[in-house]
């Protein structure tokens, strides 16, 4: 699932292609996509892209009118650009979507926005809502860790007892936020992901502040590189850099012990047990129980979570 760097990446691309620019047609290829009826998405159609700006995990894009379209991508959801030459600006036609794994298009005055969606399950979500309360009921409400200090985050963080898994990746808890980089900084802050967070000593709970600031700017610096100013188009939640999401079995490259992982529901953790668990696999009865009470079944049940 894109996290906040991923959208911070996504949000750059597009300020740079469609900022400005009037969509001109919308195009949906499934009837599970739009989750709002009114306003009707067709009044998009002329209006002019005046503000772009993250909400957690969603993308949204802010037209003329206080118009908000609001793109949660989920697991699978992906964004593809495609500009239009001058020459064939004056003859297109509104796409028909060929492909099944197309779910809309957007179509500018300059290119076409295609929201795509690997697999069968129809997990991503548009919303087109008006003015700053429609924004308002969409957000999960999670503290912004760049707009925080250490006291907000710990106060944040303590106001009830999870593993530090579940509140790192709570939208409701801290924005933005997810299991592969919730693994990232775990790992950088050599904390196990189902210590209780109101059990954490104030310096853990510095280190773990300090991890969460440095491991977001590092892979969206790391991100940013990659993309050399083109359209992310390669996505993903395992990436060769990483240290332990998605490296189960290989070596940490900071002590050399093999990546273990936890497996529950829907959920998976990696974690390293020479750097985060003193060496304690986390495989028990006891485990199982705390995750049951603890952990959502479904990422969607997760993502599912807002404010009110």
């Amino acid at each position: 699932m894109p996290e906040l760097p991923d959208i911070v990446i996504y949000l750059e691309a597009l300020d740079s292609r469609i900022l400005g620019q009037t969509l001109e047609h919308v195009t949906l290829g499934s009837p599970f996509l739009l989750r709002t009826v009114d306003p009707p998405i067709s009044s998009l159609s002329g209006k002019t892209v005046v503000e772009l700006r993250r909400l957690g995990k969603r993308i949204c894009i802010g037209f003329e009118k206080e118009l908000w379209l609001v793109l949660h991508l989920m697991i699978a959801g992906r964004l593809h650009w495609k500009a239009t030459s001058v020459e064939k600006a004056t003859k297109r036609r509104p796409s028909k979507l060929p492909n099944k794994r197309n779910l809309a298009t957007f179509e500018f005055s300059n290119g076409t926005l295609t929201l795509t969606e690997a697999g069968t399950q129809r997990r991503a979500s548009l919303h087109l809502v008006e003015g700053a309360e429609g924004l308002r009921r969409l957000d999960p409400g999670g503290l912004e860790i760049f707009e925080s200090d250490l006291a907000q985050f710990t106060a944040v963080l303590q106001s009830a007892n999870h593993t530090l898994k579940r509140a790192l990746t709570d939208p409701r808890m801290f924005s933005g936020i997810g299991n592969a980089y919730s693994d990232e900084i775990l790992w950088h802050a050599q904390l196990s992901p189902v210590a209780l967070t109101q059990k954490l000593t104030s310096d853990q709970i510095q280190r773990l502040f300090n991890s969460t600031r440095a491991m977001l700017t590092e892979w969206v610096e790391l991100l940013r590189a990659d993309a050399h100013g083109e359209f992310p188009e390669k996505v993903t939640a395992f990436r060769p850099e990483m240290a332990v999401h998605g490296k189960y079995q290989e070596s940490c490259p900071r002590c050399g012990s093999k990546v273990r992982r936890i497996r529950y529901a829907s959920n998976e953790t990696n974690y390293c047990p020479g750097c985060q668990t003193q060496g304690k696999l986390l495989a028990d009865r006891a485990l199982s129980r705390l995750l049951r009470s603890d952990w959502p079944r479904t990422p969607d049940e997760l993502e599912g979570l807002t404010a009110s």
